[in-house]
């Protein structure tokens, strides 16, 4: 267990800080000399390390040398499933970006995914796949209800990707998730919401939903309905209608900030918490402008405290958190200690 724990602590740190010495590791770890001389000797025999390079702040020897991740031990990949298409990201252990996809879909959305997939792999094996898609996905059976029409969807969908993407026998963990809780997974880790346990996330785009998070933690809810706040009721029928691109575009930034704060007030009010997140297309064009007077009409409507930041994620959020969540899983599983 002990060894295990070690193993885990200096893999985090080497994806942390990239490449570092034994020094480093001794510095950062606590741990003594011996124990990192064994642990970094187990994780280079399982595949996991690789000496290369030297630092130049360390005395020239075996100490001196460079340990980093071996970025190829494993790759995982993100999809982002919309009726417009497929949108693949492929990562990675390291999660630097080594292929992209996009394509078509259709009738025959399962050939669509894995062809996509498998364009944007270029051959390497995956070992995790996680989709979004706009929808209520049960967290425990991912079945997935309300698919906003994208056509295609089926049953046997995921039972089938793992045999369609399997490469050289290896078959890649399959995972389906709601859009908007990957989105809130990438505002979490590299957004807006960084450093924040607390906060929810409205989605703000061709399917307008949100996302809650508490304790740091996505909560799905007992069906996979948590955050699906689109329903609300605002001036201007349901919130999905009344904040969708296509309204907002016909509005004045004043009356979309009162629309949307009048949604954030309901659920502020029942989750108190600390902060909102707007995303998707209208938070991203919106940006700190329409941030702030959603903010200013949210005061007068609830006293609770809360900050609005316009989504600081760059491209597509849900992607983002695709494969996020597919390198938790692996890197989970690859990093489980050699026996």
């Amino acid at each position: 267990m002990a060894r295990a724990i070690n193993d885990r602590l200096a893999l985090d740190l080497l994806l942390e800080h990239g490449p570092l010495s034994a020094p480093q590791l001794r510095d950062l770890t606590g741990l003594s000399r011996p124990t990192v001389a064994d642990l970094v000797e187990r994780l280079r025999e399982a595949g996991l390390v690789e000496a290369g390079g030297e630092s130049g702040e360390e005395r020239r020897g075996p100490n001196a040398r460079l340990y980093a991740l071996v970025a190829g031990r494993a790759h995982v990949a993100g999809v982002d499933v919309r009726r417009r298409g497929v949108e693949v990201t492929v990562a990675d252990l390291t999660g630097r970006t080594v292929g992209r996809a996009e394509g078509p879909s259709g009738p025959d959305l399962t050939a669509d995914i894995a062809r996509t997939v498998t364009e944007a792999a270029g051959g390497r094996p995956l070992h995790a796949v996680v989709l979004g898609a706009p929808g209520l996905v049960h967290p425990h059976t991912s079945d997935l209800r309300s698919c906003a029409g994208i056509a295609g969807w089926s049953d046997d969908l995921l039972p089938r990707l793992p045999e369609r993407l399997a490469v050289d026998g290896v078959r890649p963990e399959v995972l389906l998730e709601n859009e908007t809780n990957l989105a809130a997974v990438a505002e979490l880790r590299t957004g807006s919401a960084v450093g924040r346990e607390d906060f929810v996330l409205f989605w703000l785009d061709e399917g307008v939903g949100g996302a809650v998070v508490l304790g740091g933690r996505v909560r799905r809810g007992v069906s996979g309905g948590a955050g699906e706040f689109g329903t609300l009721q605002v001036v201007g029928g349901d919130f999905c209608y009344a904040v969708n691109p296509r309204t907002a575009a016909d509005l004045g930034d004043a009356v979309l900030a009162e629309r949307i704060a009048a949604g954030a007030a309901d659920v502020v009010r029942v989750l108190d918490p600390g902060l909102v997140v707007l995303g998707g297309h209208v938070g991203r064009a919106g940006g700190e402008a329409l941030a702030a007077r959603v903010a200013d009409h949210l005061s007068r409507l609830t006293p609770v405290p809360t900050e609005v930041r316009a989504t600081a994620v760059e491209d597509n959020a849900v992607l983002q958190g695709a494969v996020l969540t597919a390198l938790d899983l692996t890197r989970d599983r690859v990093f489980s200690p050699a026996t």
